[in-house]
């Protein structure tokens, strides 16, 4: 087998690119891809630092990523695992990619940029469920974004239901972090301990 091991090396495996591909990065974001944030329940982050790179999911309902204008992006950091992954890589190493998702779109817009924690009231009380705010937010510059052709979720078909599968047919959570031998709990007791943190510190 055959390492690549230089830019030049990768390119001559490749077609050029179309035109259209590489115009299509922008400085900002336009008003497609303004809707598109709007309308997008879900995206992935991306970061890296010391220790590695990181992607981490964030989710919520369409429009919680909030576009202060075309190059600022705020995004909340809703309670999760508390390890941090992500903010400590944004606190060493500034560089972020985004990709927002909205079900039933196969097309995705990708953002790169830098990004910044911020803990300032103003930022994180745009924010407020069941009296609630997220203790950070993330501001993100946009350097560059575009919009992704549909090609990897058509092969995926990630909204159809060819490949959907039966929860049951997975161990659960609970079950399956127990046998990685993470805990002393039982499977039981950690499993009412993940429902309750679903149940009452989702926000």
């Amino acid at each position: 087998m055959s390492t690549i091991a230089t830019r030049e090396d990768l390119r001559d495996c490749y077609p050029q690119p179309l035109e259209r591909s590489l115009r299509k990065s922008l400085p900002a974001l336009d008003a497609h891809m303004r809707q598109f944030i709007s309308r997008s329940p879900f995206l992935c982050l991306g970061t890296s630092g010391s220790g590695g790179a990181d992607v981490t999911p964030r989710g919520d309902s369409p429009g919680f990523v909030h576009v202060l204008d075309d190059r600022t992006l705020l995004i909340p950091d809703w309670p999760g695992n508390n390890r941090l992954d992500s903010l400590t890589n944004v606190v060493s190493n500034p560089n972020v990619g985004l990709l927002f998702f909205i079900p039933g779109v196969n097309e995705t817009l990708r953002v790169n940029g830098t990004a910044e924690i911020t803990t300032e009231p103003g930022v994180v009380e745009r924010w407020t469920v069941n009296g609630k705010h997220p203790r950070s937010a993330m501001r993100v510059t946009v350097r560059e974004a575009y919009l992704h052709c549909a090609k990897a979720l058509m092969r995926s078909k990630l909204w159809e239901d060819d490949y959907r599968i039966e929860r049951a047919e997975l161990p659960t959570y609970a079950q399956m972090l127990k046998d990685q031998g993470v805990t002393t709990q039982t499977v039981e007791e950690l499993q009412a301990s993940i429902d309750e943190s679903y149940s009452t510190r989702l926000y």
